[in-house]
């Protein structure tokens, strides 16, 4: 099997993804566009935490910002996005399904 060319980019968005908290702010972004004190209401996290978050999602280019005048939003960068974590879902599922410890 071929190795892809940009193994560096992959190992980079992987690393953006291997977070549980980046991984349910993401999945909050799939429902449309929203501002850091939506997030933090439904997620239940601490702004600071949120805050952080983006800050690595948006340098991995995952979310982009929104200003709208004194509010910033910020939304997915790209619809496959949810596909992705969707099949990266039933991987783990089917992987890790008789797995009882980590």
């Amino acid at each position: 099997m071929e190795q892809p060319g940009h193994l560096p980019t992959l190992a980079f968005l992987a690393k953006s993804l291997a977070d549980e908290n980046r991984l349910r702010i993401l999945l909050s972004l799939g429902n449309g566009k929203k501002s850091v004190s939506a997030i933090v209401q439904e997620l239940q996290l601490s702004q600071p935490l949120v805050s952080h978050h983006l800050k690595e999602l948006r340098r991995s280019l995952l979310v982009r910002v929104e200003r709208q005048g004194p509010f910033i939003y910020y939304e997915m960068s790209d619809p496959r996005i949810v596909e992705i974590l969707k099949a990266l879902d039933n991987l783990a599922t089917g992987l890790l399904a008789a797995r009882t410890t980590f």
